[in-house]
């Protein structure tokens, strides 16, 4: 399998754990305020394969404890099952990155025990999730049933969105909530832009307004807290 990108190592990525991040390419969203779009667009060549991983995994034991996975959108990936079985069998546990568009193949790597860990996105209130997608005709049940996988999963997991002041209001927020209705726990992660970010004209919101937008998510899901944001 070809892996587009490798961050040998973060303290941010998988929490309560020293990891490297993988980042495989493709995805079936474009959303306008990407970081990673360079996995999207194809420009980004692949850096390994899967037998070269492993190889860095094994001379890495005892610097990390653990492998972070995301892209691009690794649910997109029929290999990716038998890649974290390669990266658990050199004795590491696994992070999994997900935009939740995936949910049978998410289930699958849940129920055969294969993550420790899932980061979902969750874009925006429905109405607005394919503009802040950046595409059209979005099945919002398969969402929907990734957000129902991960609640009932007994996994560790977080529902997470990164805020853009052109997309987000406070409303949204609230609708978010009831999307996730019984999440452990929800991230509210500030836009920053970057040269890789396909749209130009994005901002972020103030810290105020983040606050303003926790405040108002913890009144549904009680465990939320702000990301990236000083």
């Amino acid at each position: 399998m070809k892996l587009h990108g490798l961050q040998k190592m973060t303290l941010l990525d998988f929490p309560g754990h020293v990891a490297c991040t993988v980042f495989l390419g493709g995805c079936d969203f474009r959303c306008p305020f990407c970081h990673n779009y360079e996995l999207i667009d194809g420009t980004a060549q692949p850096v390994m394969d899967d037998s070269e991983l492993i190889s860095f995994l094994e001379s890495r034991k005892g610097l990390l404890d653990g492998v972070a996975i995301t892209g691009g959108e690794p649910c997109l990936h029929k290999e990716l099952p038998e890649l974290i079985r390669k990266i658990r069998a050199a004795g590491y546990p696994v992070k999994l990155d997900t935009n939740g568009y995936h949910p049978e193949m998410l289930k699958s790597i849940i129920d055969e025990g294969l993550v420790e860990y899932v980061a979902m996105d969750i874009k925006n209130s429905e109405e607005k999730y394919e503009l802040t997608c950046g595409v059209d005709l979005i099945d919002l049940d398969k969402i929907r049933e990734s957000i129902s996988i991960l609640i009932n999963s007994g996994i560790e997991y977080e529902f997470r969105t990164t805020v853009i002041k052109e997309f987000h209001e406070e409303e949204d927020f609230v609708k978010m909530c009831e999307m996730i209705k019984g999440a452990k726990r929800y991230f509210l992660q500030r836009f920053t832009d970057r040269d890789s970010v396909p749209y130009g004209n994005l901002t972020s919101p103030s810290y105020d307004e983040m606050k303003e937008f926790a405040a108002v998510s913890r009144q549904f899901i009680p465990n939320t807290e702000l990301r990236g944001v000083e």
